[in-house]
């Protein structure tokens, strides 16, 4: 490693981008994953639309069931 750098040329913000979008890592269990990777390979779809769908599933029961009241 050099002691010091030049960086007099360097250009600010060049890989600065405001619209980009960060995905959040997951991390699964590996008997959890294993489970999932079964099934979206059974059906021939992406461990993600599975995992997503099974999500947007239990909010919507979370929200069906806090509108209620409970």
């Amino acid at each position: 490693m050099k002691d010091e750098y030049d960086f007099s040329k360097g250009e600010r913000g060049k890989f600065y981008h405001p619209a980009a979008e960060f995905n959040t890592p997951i991390y699964l269990e590996p008997e959890l994953s294993d489970f999932i990777e079964e099934i979206a390979f059974k059906k021939g779809v992406d461990m993600n639309d599975i995992v997503n769908d099974w999500l947007k599933r239990d909010v919507a029961l979370i929200k069906s069931v806090s509108e209620k009241g409970v």
